[in-house]
């Protein structure tokens, strides 16, 4: 089974993260970066399904330079190979024009029979790109996996919701996206470092892919960031010693400002 996973490299949420100034864009550069942690549950499902038979595991992802840093600790935790589309075109690209360059290096890659992603990226948290890529692919997709299976080209997936748990299942070839219940994703091993510098990635750009400039970038977005503003610190709050009064004094407080 040929399985390709998608994963998004994100600026690591611990760190101070802001804008580009200069066209309102998501700074990937000047701040740290990692493998964003819900596609780590896509990862780790792709391996077990490749381990529980004849499988290859291809971990593609769309950014710049440094994104190949994700593909890399893909290839740590056990993935086979990985492609990387960097191009400088694709800066400030949004949710439907990643789905069109991740649609194109999918058919470049060819003959894949499970696509897997995570739920939604942990920078834009939009999590719509799994069922436009689907679209694109023209493939089923059964998003939001709790639970994978994959048994004679059917792929089942549990999906748990606020009122109900529905199972849904679609002949391969499908899309999968998975949420962080489906399982625990691994750690690398020293073994799985060490392997990952010897397998092979391959770095396409648009042209490669037969996609114009023009269907993706900044321009091509159909939202952008008008301004943004760091937000104001806290100031300290307003302390209040009780002198027997404190009850009055807090009901007050929430009564001035219309919390009761």
């Amino acid at each position: 089974m040929n399985i390709v996973v998608c994963v998004k490299y994100v600026p690591d949420a611990q760190a101070e993260r802001t804008f580009n100034a200069s066209d309102n864009t998501t700074d990937r550069e000047n701040v740290d970066g990692l493998l964003s942690e819900l596609d780590e549950y896509a990862v780790e499902e792709a391996l077990k399904l490749a381990e529980a038979g004849e499988g290859e595991v291809t971990v593609l992802t769309v950014g710049p330079d440094s994104a190949a840093d994700a593909i890399k600790k893909a290839l740590q935790m056990g993935a086979d190979k990985g492609v990387h589309v960097n191009d400088a075109a694709i800066h400030g690209s949004d949710a439907v024009a990643t789905s069109l360059v991740l649609a194109e290096a999918i058919k470049k890659i060819g003959s894949v029979d499970l696509v897997i992603t995570g739920m939604a990226s942990t920078d834009g948290t939009m999590g719509v790109v799994p069922a436009m890529l689907a679209e694109r692919l023209g493939l089923p997709a059964v998003t939001y996996a709790s639970e994978l299976t994959v048994d004679g080209g059917v792929a089942t997936i549990r999906r748990d919701g606020d009122a109900s748990t529905q199972t849904i299942t679609a002949t391969l070839p499908a899309l999968v996206s998975v949420t962080d219940q489906i399982n625990e994703p691994r750690y690398p091993s020293f073994k799985g470092i060490m392997a990952a510098k010897k397998k092979p990635v391959d770095t396409w750009s648009l042209a490669d892919l037969g996609v114009d400039a023009s269907q993706v970038g900044l321009d091509a977005a159909w939202t952008r960031v008008e301004s943004f503003a760091a937000r104001p610190p806290r100031s300290q709050g307003q302390i209040v010693t009780d002198e027997g009064d404190g009850g009055q004094k807090l009901a007050a407080f929430l009564s001035e400002r219309k919390f009761v």
